[in-house]
C-alpha cells in the first residue's frame, strides 16, 4: 500500500470576481478564464518599458514650457528650468523638480529594467529586495506627474493675455507618456514570477 499523500490542489484566483478556485480552466463564479499567472505578462512589461525608455529622450531634449512675454517667446527644458530656479535663488523649488522630472522616472526606468532582467536572465538577485523596491517604484509614481502638475498651475496664474502668456511645450507630452507607460509597466507584471524562479533554482 502506498504512503504517497494525494498531491494538494492547485489555487487560482480569478482575475474578473475576485474568487479563489482550484485549478480549472474557467471561473465556476463568473465564468472567466483562470490562469496560475497573468498571460504574457513579462511581454507586454518589457514592450511598455522600452517605449518609455525611447519617451525619456525628447522628454529631456525638447521645451517643455513656452513662455511669451510682450511678443519675445522663449522655451525651457526641463534642465534649463532647474538652472533657472537655483539662479534666482530658489533651491528647494529646483530639488523637488529634479526629484519629479529627472530622479523618479529615471530611477523608476532603471528598476524595472532591473526586475525584468532578472525575471528573463533567470538572475540570482535577492526576490525579496527586489519585490520591496518594485512596491517602492509603484508607490512613488503617482508624484511623477508633479512636473505637469506645477505647469499647469503656472500657466493658470501667470497668463495674461498678449502681454505674458505661457503654455505647455511638446516635452510635456512625452513626459506624460513616460509616466504612463511606465506604470503601465509595472502595472501588468506579475511579480510571482520572481518568486517562481527563485522555486525553480531551490529544485535545482
Amino acid at each position: 500500500m502506498s504512503n504517497a499523500s494525494p498531491e494538494a490542489p492547485s489555487w487560482v484566483r480569478c482575475g474578473g470576481c475576485g474568487l479563489t478556485c482550484t485549478s480549472a480552466s474557467h471561473c465556476p463564479r463568473c465564468g472567466s478564464a483562470l490562469h496560475l499567472r497573468k498571460p504574457n505578462s513579462l511581454q507586454y512589461s518589457w514592450a511598455l518599458l522600452i517605449t518609455a525608455a525611447f519617451l525619456l529622450f525628447p522628454a529631456n531634449v525638447l521645451p517643455i514650457t513656452q513662455l511669451t512675454n510682450q511678443g519675445v517667446t522663449t522655451y525651457d527644458t526641463i534642465y534649463s528650468g532647474i538652472l533657472s530656479l537655483v539662479e534666482n535663488e530658489m533651491p528647494a523649488i529646483a530639488v523637488i523638480v529634479f526629484t519629479a522630472s529627472v530622479a523618479v522616472p529615471v530611477a523608476k526606468v532603471v528598476g524595472l529594467l532591473v526586475v525584468l532582467t532578472t525575471i528573463t536572465l533567470r538572475l540570482s538577485l535577492p526576490r525579496r529586495r527586489l519585490t520591496a523596491y518594485f512596491h517602492i517604484i509603484e508607490f512613488i509614481g503617482r508624484w511623477s506627474m508633479l512636473d505637469l502638475f506645477v505647469i499647469s498651475i503656472m500657466a493658470s496664474l501667470i497668463n495674461m493675455g498678449q502681454l505674458l502668456y505661457a503654455k505647455p511645450a511638446p516635452a510635456a507630452t512625452y513626459f506624460a507618456l513616460v509616466i504612463l507607460f511606465t506604470q503601465l509597466s509595472a502595472k501588468v507584471l506579475d511579480t510571482r514570477l520572481l518568486w517562481d524562479l527563485e522555486k525553480d533554482t531551490d529544485e535545482l
